[in-house]
């Protein structure tokens, strides 16, 4: 859903697409003096923001031809503020994404990646007790985010389960527009990996164990038995063998589950009923018994 501050918000999102990451900036201008001004803040981050740039790793004398000359630099929690202040003048509070979330005067509403509506908001990565990494969701799932590496600020998407939160900027939407918005994941098929839990990890055990790859119980984690079911599925069904259950094998999987299943009768003669019972408990289908005649 688009208002125009939402919009406003989009086409600042957009016009940054391919700029750089630098640690600790918030949208300044990209230029070899900057750059050495900000490893000085941050001497942690000093070997990173001097390799990227041609003229401090010695590469070059100067900035011309460089793909970030003239662009404006980012971390990625200065990427997300810079568009909010740009699109339509909010000032996120806090200096790094775990006290961004923290500032609850900074959002409408807050919630698990799961629930987010389909709207322009702000989204996060929670792990090991913080949130390290933040982003900006244009609608439909698909994300702009400026990230630690020589890409800088690019495409992403909510299906890749790294994304954990969502936050609604105060004053982007009012909560009547928020309540019309459809979820944003409706239609996206998470990628799930080890480490994965809820109903879709259920979802893939009980697909996997119905076609007969052993991943034990379908308790919605997804452990080294499920990944090992999905490499032996993927082995089988000649997609990339990785133990993650992306699109293409969830696809192929949930195609392979839907498709008539091939029956058999299998006769056992002077078998012991309890047995028999064992054997056929190891199998879909039903027993029935009968007793031969003899002339």
């Amino acid at each position: 859903m688009m208002n125009e501050n939402a919009k406003k918000v989009i086409e600042a999102a957009l016009s940054c697409l391919g700029y750089p990451y630098v640690f600790g900036m918030w949208g300044r201008k990209c230029t070899p003096a900057v750059r050495r001004q900000y490893a000085g803040y941050n001497p942690s981050h000093k070997r990173a923001i001097f390799k990227a740039c041609p003229v401090l790793s010695g590469k070059q004398a100067n900035c011309t031809g460089c793909k970030w000359e003239n662009a404006l630099a980012f971390d990625c929690r200065g990427f997300t503020c810079w568009c909010l202040l740009t699109g339509y003048g909010m000032k996120l509070k806090g200096g790094g994404c775990t006290s961004q979330w923290g500032y609850r005067s900074n959002w409408l509403q807050q919630g698990v990646i799961r629930d987010m509506p389909d709207v322009v908001c702000c989204v996060f990565q929670y792990n090991r007790g913080k949130y390290q990494h933040t982003g900006l969701h244009i609608g439909g799932g698909v994300i702009i985010h400026c990230a630690y590496n020589d890409a800088g600020v690019q495409y992403g998407n909510i299906s890749d389960t790294a994304w954990t939160h969502y936050a609604i900027p105060a004053g982007l939407y009012t909560a009547e527009e928020i309540a019309a918005a459809g979820k944003a994941a409706d239609n996206v098929v998470f990628t799930l990996r080890s480490g994965s839990k809820g109903d879709d990890v259920v979802k893939l055990q009980t697909a996997l164990s119905a076609l007969g790859y052993d991943c034990g119980a379908a308790d919605g984690i997804f452990g080294a038995k499920t990944e090992a079911a999905v490499r032996n599925f993927q082995r089988d069904h000649s997609l990339t063998v990785d133990g993650i259950a992306g699109r293409d094998t969830q696809a192929a999987l949930y195609a392979a589950e839907d498709a008539p299943q091939p029956t058999y009768t299998v006769t056992l003669r002077n078998v012991p009923q309890a047995d028999a019972i064992a054997l056929v408990a190891k199998y879909a289908g039903e027993m029935v018994q009968t007793e031969e005649r003899t002339a």
